[in-house]
C-alpha cells in the first residue's frame, strides 16, 4: 500500500464560517490555521493545499488571557536605523482589530509559497456581517 497523495484538482474546498466573539484569540488562531492547512482532512498532504477558506467574524470582540490587554505589543520595522516601531493590543483593536487575527493566523503556518497560498483563503471581518454569503458557508462552532 502506497502514500496517498492529494492532487490539486481533486481537492474540495468548503466554506466555514467561525464567530470569534469571547474566544481566545491564540486557541482560535490554531483551530483557524489547522483549517487553512486542511489538516482536518484525511487527505491532508503538506506540500500541497488542501485546505478549506475560513470566514471570521466578529474580530474585535476576541478576547485575550492574563494581563497581556495592556502587557502585548505588536511591533514592524520600516526597514530604516531606528525604524522599529510598536503598537499594543489595544490600539490595534481600536485601529484594525482585523489585523490581530491575521497577525496571529499568519504565524502559525508555513513562512513560504504555500503559506501565502494558503494565507489568501482567510477572510477577516471586524463585525457580525460579511460579504461571502454567495458561497453558503457553514458555521463552524469551535
Amino acid at each position: 500500500m502506497s502514500t496517498y497523495m492529494a492532487k490539486a484538482g481533486e481537492i474540495e474546498r468548503q466554506w466555514y464560517v467561525i464567530d470569534a466573539a469571547e474566544q481566545t484569540l491564540g486557541r482560535l488562531s490554531t483551530r483557524i490555521a489547522d483549517i487553512l492547512r486542511g489538516k482536518h482532512k484525511p487527505i491532508f498532504t503538506p506540500h500541497v493545499d488542501t485546505g478549506d477558506f475560513v470566514i471570521v467574524i466578529n474580530a474585535e470582540k476576541v478576547k485575550l488571557t492574563g494581563n497581556k490587554w495592556d502587557q502585548k505589543k505588536y511591533y514592524r520595522h520600516s526597514g530604516y536605523p531606528g525604524g522599529l516601531k510598536e503598537t499594543t493590543y489595544q490600539k490595534l483593536l481600536e485601529k484594525n482589530p482585523e489585523l490581530i487575527i491575521e497577525k496571529a493566523v499568519k504565524g502559525m503556518i508555513p513562512h513560504n509559497k504555500l503559506g501565502r497560498q494558503v494565507f489568501k483563503k482567510l477572510k477577516v471581518y471586524a463585525g457580525p456581517e460579511h460579504p461571502h454569503q454567495a458561497q453558503q458557508p457553514q458555521e463552524l462552532e469551535l
